[in-house]
């Protein structure tokens, strides 16, 4: 589940550059300048094309989601990774995906200056979600409740021309499909532009920091972060857990309060009841608030579902510092729109008794009210980073592939 390659140009002094699908902090290395890219909703791009110069060039996009698929089935929580790309509209000869294209070409950035006609998509991104779920057989038609976390979702548009006859524009090759067909495809509205931000901080002025696949800046003068918000950075809401030791590392994870409906879930008394947890509801904990609790960061499904899971069930109540941490910190890389889309699998893993909980679920609804992005801090191990009192582990090796700490 590695990314794909964007080239493009630095918007300061015109180099060639490159990313990874996943970065946002561009560092331009003639220049020196950093930028954070700002998107609307999610980034589109184009494969390379060969068509011939005057070729009537057709652009044909494609969903391409890459991230974890849970569902509940047979009162358990199953989990995959899911790596797929679909076509966004339906017409004779083009293919159904794009197959390993997008990882064995060097893709750009989507724009209007690209000469011929995009294609405007027919299906939505839940269209797509649903078709993938219909591939996977027989499994999903039995899933009481499915949840798709995207690590990444991106429109990336194909090149196709007809010269009497339809051609995928990347190798030049004759598609037996109904040019005619695709000639009357509707064209969509212009693309919404990449912008370019400054990392400088709106607040103070100094310059933010963060690793390259980052989705949150951090300002060390002004103890402050920020995230991409319309066109612009907005800040961002954040705290960490105060520690005396030294050798940590600070693990980003959202904290999410939420009205519940279908199950009492308001107050800590609430979860211990629902939860089935070894302890008697005390009369004092009916007045402390319950909050979900997802990772901040991308980690492989039966970590990701692990540590919400456990941490939801831990309730941290340290008082938290609204300072930035002084330490070593794990970059946010997981969402918080994402970390919400995770909240009913969460309740799925750790509500008692499952008997009844397939039938219950479609009638458990939950709306997210605030959220709070809170740096825990884990020991270093040998091989493992650790919290001892929350009893949560997380493998080095594994968030070394998603992002170096």
């Amino acid at each position: 589940m590695t990314g794909f390659s964007v080239e493009l140009q630095c918007p300061q002094c015109g180099a060639p550059a490159e990313l990874v699908e996943t970065e946002r902090l561009f560092d331009c290395p003639f220049c020196r300048v950093k930028s954070f890219l700002v998107g609307k909703s999610f980034f589109r791009y184009a494969l390379p094309t060969r068509a011939p110069e005057d070729a009537d060039l057709f652009w044909v996009p494609y969903w391409h989601f890459r991230g974890m698929a849970f569902s509940f089935i047979n009162d358990d929580v199953q989990h995959r990774v899911a790596d797929a790309s679909i076509a966004a509209v339906t017409a004779s000869g083009l293919p159904e995906s794009l197959g390993l294209r997008s990882q064995a070409l060097k893709l750009r950035f989507m724009t209007d200056k690209e000469p011929g006609r995009r294609i405007k998509p027919r299906l939505s991104l839940k269209n797509v979600t649903e078709i993938f779920e219909e591939r996977q057989g027989a499994s999903a038609a039995r899933a009481a409740f499915t949840c798709h976390i995207g690590e990444q979702v991106s429109l990336i548009y194909a090149p196709f021309y007809i010269d009497d006859h339809l051609y995928d524009g990347v190798l030049n090759k004759y598609l037996p499909g109904d040019a005619g067909e695709i000639a009357e495809l509707p064209e969509d509205a212009p693309a919404p532009a990449i912008r370019f931000v400054p990392t400088i901080c709106p607040g103070c002025g100094w310059n933010l920091n963060g690793e390259p696949g980052t989705l949150a800046l951090s300002c060390a003068n002004c103890d402050s972060m920020w995230q991409a918000g319309g066109r612009e950075l907005e800040r961002l809401p954040a705290a960490h857990i105060p520690t005396e030791e030294e050798a940590v590392v600070y693990l980003p994870f959202w904290r999410i309060q939420a009205d519940v409906s279908g199950v009492t879930l308001d107050s800590y008394a609430d979860l211990v009841r629902v939860a089935n947890l070894p302890r008697a509801p005390r009369p004092e904990w009916e007045d402390v608030p319950f909050h979900f609790w997802s990772p901040a960061f991308k980690s492989a499904p039966q970590s990701f579902l692990r540590l919400g899971r456990n941490l939801t069930l831990s309730q941290p109540r340290e008082s938290l510092s609204r300072e930035l941490p002084r330490g070593r910190t794990h970059p946010v890389t997981l969402p918080v729109a994402e970390a919400v889309e995770s909240l009913k699998i969460t309740l799925a893993a750790f509500i008692r008794p499952r008997k009844n909980l397939a039938s219950r679920l479609p009638h458990i609804h939950i709306r997210p009210k605030r959220a709070l992005l809170v740096h825990i801090p884990f020991r270093e191990g040998p091989h493992e980073l650790i919290h001892s009192e929350y009893k949560l582990t997380v493998n080095r090796n594994m968030l070394k592939m998603s992002s170096a700490i």
